[in-house]
């Protein structure tokens, strides 16, 4: 394996930053990834050489835009492992990938049709289906969260019967770390007939993008989780299964003609991509991509998990700690309370010391309600990260403590 952390962090411009007069150090991954300078310079080389709409363009500077726009689907599509690069569909991120799916779901629905997804989902991957539900007099039901933090599969299996119709299910909780069998389950609810959409926000990241290995029908995923910029994403949808999806936005590009009474839709992926497209951040999430892939998986994948083992082992030693959520497999997430104070003012005593962390419900009150806590602290941790910063956190905690106490 070859792995060079300080190599990696030289990419990274913003971690030279200051706070205070004490060097940043970022552990709030798991909301956005910092970005590396050759997708900074993507966004900037877009916008100073070939800023044109695409598609539709007469001139040099459309065709160059349409170009680079069409690449980085190509090289989503490869990333992913998706059958054809028609199934890639843009997208502002995950919450909106999610709201195409479940707004056509609601369409499809009928009373006593079911729906499940689990106690673990982010609000986005919650409230989307409350909703479809409610639309369609569909029944709603929620996988229980066992103590350790993981998906309780004997009450899945349990769940799934001949009225089940979709199972909505995130691939790694953004709140807990926990990584779940997304494979195994996707199996499951496809024998029972129902469709499956993949929440993939958290997983992409760590190179868990492979549609047709897990075998579901969608899966979604943001840039800026992916080094990338905010402001795109993908859904991904298995074809057979698009082509006969009810649209949901309607307008420019997603049409393949119009009268003044009628108008019908677009080839994929088209058809879900009204309006002019996101063109910059989808070259810049290519450029990502690309340099994301470039690096050594598996050495990525140690480096990740030797954070968190340091830092799991430093927070099992520290007095008045307590982890929230505790599930064998898990990514680079530590969320957990301290016996003194809120998370809020942990992460404000933090931050003055150089250390920024995420508190609060994590848009997963459901999950805090499970865990009986108004919320958490959350150190989440990426390939650009130190153990010398593991133990920053730790040595901070000790002061927050102290000052709290």
């Amino acid at each position: 394996m070859n792995f060079d952390v300080a190599a990696i962090r030289d990419q990274f411009p913003i971690l030279k930053r200051e706070i205070d007069g004490k060097p940043l150090v970022y552990l709030d991954n798991a909301a956005t990834t910092q970005k590396p300078q050759c997708v900074i310079d993507a966004l900037v080389n877009y916008y100073s050489t070939c800023n044109s709409n695409v598609h539709r363009g007469a001139h040099r500077l459309a065709d160059e835009a349409t170009g680079r726009f069409e690449a980085a689907r190509d090289i989503v599509k490869d990333f992913i492992n998706a059958s054809k690069r028609e199934e890639v569909i843009w997208t502002t991120g995950t919450t909106e990938g999610i709201n195409i799916v479940a707004n056509g779901l609601g369409q499809l629905l009928s009373t006593g049709d079911e729906v499940i997804t689990t106690g673990m989902e982010h609000h986005a991957n919650l409230v989307t289906w409350q909703q479809a539900c409610k639309a369609s007099g569909a029944i709603l039901r929620t996988v229980p969260v066992t103590d350790e933090g993981e998906l309780d599969q004997v009450a899945y299996e349990s769940m799934l019967n001949e009225r089940t119709r979709f199972v909505a299910l995130t691939q790694v909780s953004n709140a807990l770390g926990t990584v779940n069998p997304v494979k195994a389950m996707t199996a499951k609810a496809k024998a029972v007939g129902a469709r499956v959409l993949v929440d993939g926000a958290q997983g992409a990241a760590h190179g868990w993008a492979n549609v047709q290995d897990i075998g579901c029908d969608f899966y979604v995923f943001s840039g800026h989780k992916l080094y990338g910029p905010m402001g795109i994403g993908i859904l991904w949808g298995r074809e057979s299964v698009l082509e006969n999806w009810p649209v949901w936005r309607t307008g420019g590009e997603m049409i393949a003609s119009v009268t003044l009474q009628d108008a019908t839709w677009n080839v994929l992926p088209y058809r879900f991509e009204a309006g002019t497209p996101n063109v910059a951040d989808a070259i810049a999430l290519g450029e990502a991509i690309r340099w994301f892939t470039s690096l050594d998986q598996d050495a990525v994948m140690a480096h990740e998990k030797a954070l968190l083992d340091h830092a799991t082992a430093l927070a099992e030693q520290f007095e008045g700690l307590t982890i929230v959520g505790t599930a064998k497999n898990k990514i680079g997430v530590l969320s957990f309370i301290l016996d003194h104070g809120h998370p809020a003012d942990i992460g404000f005593l933090l931050d003055r010391q150089g250390i920024a962390v995420r508190t609060g419900d994590h848009c997963a009150q459901p999950l805090m309600a499970r865990f009986n806590v108004p919320g958490t602290a959350r150190a989440s941790f990426a390939l650009y990260n130190t153990l010398e910063e593991v133990d920053a956190l730790f040595v901070a905690l000790k002061k927050v403590r102290t000052m709290l106490a």
